[in-house]
């Protein structure tokens, strides 16, 4: 295999973000050989973009929090559509992670008496979120590359990985290319683990980075892996929607934590009007209630703001439909009312959330700690990804291993803000492990020549169709706003035909895109690309929520407006059909330990 650069490792990490770091550096102290392949530069991942928090209840600013209340609030946000041993997992080990994380380096904020401190976010009972100001993900990066670097683990950057190889029912290794020149890489590995994060770019607006062309999702699905969950997409309720060019770009979570309170055009605060049943013993019946829980008072109760995303989000769209939105179709979020409150106000807003503050000073020319911000629901997250076992990580293929954003099981139905982080941590430690563990008791497969060469031809096809073929750029437009429009924040069945139909359109386009010049420095060749994993998952989330016929989570349909008991019971999968179809399949969640349920029981 001269032809092409080839790496050898016992473990192949593809994802260099949060999980991606932690499963090299866990599979590296297991003694295994490590590599770690990247899309963009190391230290660019989107992780970098998460600002809350990281959720674990370490009860350093409530000491009634534990790992208990974590993982009820978990299933309850994830409305129990979660794999419960995955959340049970969770809830036990983030607080070791943190503390493990703080060890290696990473600077938390502080509580007077000098421990990790812990603010409020929605869906989690107590404050539970340890911080650093807005900037949490890039610390965690920071700290991860920082401790990684000694591992000695092999960094391959601004590599795409095309296709996984298998040797037989394993995995074997993968092909790709790097960016910079077109080179064709050759991995071949004992073991491998997805880290490659979410779908964002499916749709037209999103909060994700150009990174997030759903790879990790598409590659393990054409190598035979299930998908999970496919139909639980959040909308994250805050994102900018002006200008134009950072619309969709994050507004924190932690803007509310903080006391920031939506409002619409009229000036009312809205998110009193509509608080689900089995929040309401939790949520707060005035303004002032709310404001002192924000404060720290043990005895009030959360403000609406901080209820889950996915509600936030309809309530946010609800008052735009109705004609109460803000000038450019979104909702006012207000942080500088608490000068009201407090008379150093500015000051500790910049402190709190010094990201925020520079982000709408520099992008939309606002000062938050005087002016509202106007949001909007943005594309965020995906909780559905691959099938993987809770205990390993390993997917329906052998020897293959997901983790982070681009594995399903965690969040159920809807992610709670903060728990992303601590998935990274958590999971990416866990699939790490068991990485090495199977590299260790395993040797290398095979891998065929002959099918490295075929990928290698079809990887160059845009360039045998030339310039003036159809261009990538306008099909991957297309697709997106199909997404966003048809298979958005609300679904119906006729509007997800016709997306399936575009979809299918679509694919033959995207059989026909080409580029012009060579392989050095060529967007428009990773833009074709790209295509095919983009369509994959569209694909696969448009035909879950057709065959999930009710509203649940992250899932809204308008013609099936109410949760179905009947659809309570079952996760739905798919995977690709001996015929190159995509198959769905209604499968059963399993029965919950008896103490769990008790747990559950005990603090609805």
């Amino acid at each position: 295999m001269a032809d092409y650069q080839t790496h050898e490792h016992d473990v192949l990490v593809i994802g260099a973000g949060g999980a991606g770091l932690r499963a090299a550096i866990e599979a590296a102290a297991g003694g295994a050989s490590v590599g770690l392949v990247c899309k963009s530069l190391l230290g660019k991942a989107h992780t970098v973009m998460a600002e809350g928090g990281v959720a674990a209840s370490l009860a350093n600013v409530d000491d009634r929090d534990n790992w208990k209340v974590h993982f009820a609030d978990t299933m309850r946000g994830g409305q129990y559509m979660n794999n419960w041993r995955m959340a049970e997992l969770h809830a036990k080990e983030a607080p070791d992670r943190v503390r493990e994380l703080e060890a290696w380096g990473a600077l938390f904020d502080r509580t007077a008496d000098g421990r990790i401190l812990q603010r409020n976010f929605g869906g989690h009972k107590y404050p539970r979120l340890a911080h650093v100001g807005d900037r949490t993900g890039l610390e965690m990066i920071r700290t991860l590359q920082d401790h990684g670097v000694h591992q000695g683990i092999d960094v391959h950057m601004e590599v795409t990985v095309v296709t996984l190889l298998k040797d037989g029912d394993r995995v074997a290794g993968a092909f790709g290319y790097d960016r910079e020149r077109g080179r064709f890489r050759l991995f071949r590995a004992k073991a491998i683990v997805l880290a490659t994060g979410g779908i964002g770019r499916a749709f037209r607006i999103t909060s994700n980075s150009w990174e997030y062309t759903g790879d990790g999702q598409s590659l393990a699905y054409h190598a035979g892996a299930e998908l999970k969950d496919m139909e639980f997409v959040q909308f994250h309720p805050t994102g900018m929607v002006w200008p134009p060019s950072v619309r969709g770009i994050l507004v924190t979570e932690g803007v509310r934590g903080e006391g920031g309170i939506l409002v619409n055009s009229e000036g009312k605060r809205f998110m009193f009007d509509d608080i689900p049943e089995n929040y309401r013993s939790q949520t707060a019946d005035t303004p002032e209630e709310g404001w002192r829980y924000v404060q720290g008072d043990k005895d009030a109760r959360r403000p609406p703001e901080l209820l889950t995303r996915d509600h936030v989000a309809r309530c946010i769209m609800r008052e735009v439909r109705e004609g109460r939105g803000s000038p450019h179709g979104g909702v006012f979020l207000d942080i500088a009312w608490i000068k009201e409150k407090l008379p150093n106000a500015a000051e500790v807003i910049r402190k709190k959330l010094p990201s925020m503050y520079h982000q709408f000073k520099q992008l939309a020319d606002i000062d938050i700690t005087t002016t509202p911000m106007e949001v909007g629901p943005t594309t965020h997250y995906a909780m559905g990804g691959v099938n993987v076992d809770g205990d390993t990580q390993m997917s329906s293929v052998p020897g293959l291993f997901a983790a982070g954003e681009v594995a399903a099981g965690l969040h159920g139905a809807n992610r709670l803000g903060g728990n992303s982080l601590s998935d990274l941590l958590v999971f990416g430690q866990r699939a790490g492990h068991h990485a090495a563990v199977w590299a260790a008791s395993h040797s290398a497969g095979t891998v065929d020549r002959a099918e490295v060469d075929q990928w290698a031809t079809r990887t160059l096809e845009p360039f045998e169709r030339g310039a003036s073929a159809e261009a990538p750029y306008q099909v991957q437009h297309d697709l997106q706003d199909s997404m966003q429009d048809l298979v958005g924040i609300v679904r119906t069945e006729s509007d997800m035909q016709t997306a399936l139909e575009r979809i299918a359109q679509l694919r033959v386009r995207a059989g026909r895109t080409g580029t012009g010049g060579n392989r050095e420095y060529n967007p428009g060749w990773h833009t074709a690309l790209d295509l095919d994993n983009l369509l994959t998952v569209s694909e696969a989330i448009t035909r879950s929520a057709l065959e999930r016929k009710e509203s649940r989570g992250g899932h809204f349909r308008d013609d099936y407006p109410s949760k179905d008991d009947a659809f309570a019971s079952f996760n739905i999968l798919v995977r690709k059909g001996a015929d190159g179809a995509m198959q769905l399949e209604r499968r059963p969640i399993p029965q919950m330990t008896a103490e769990l349920a008790t747990i559950i029981e005990e603090n609805r």
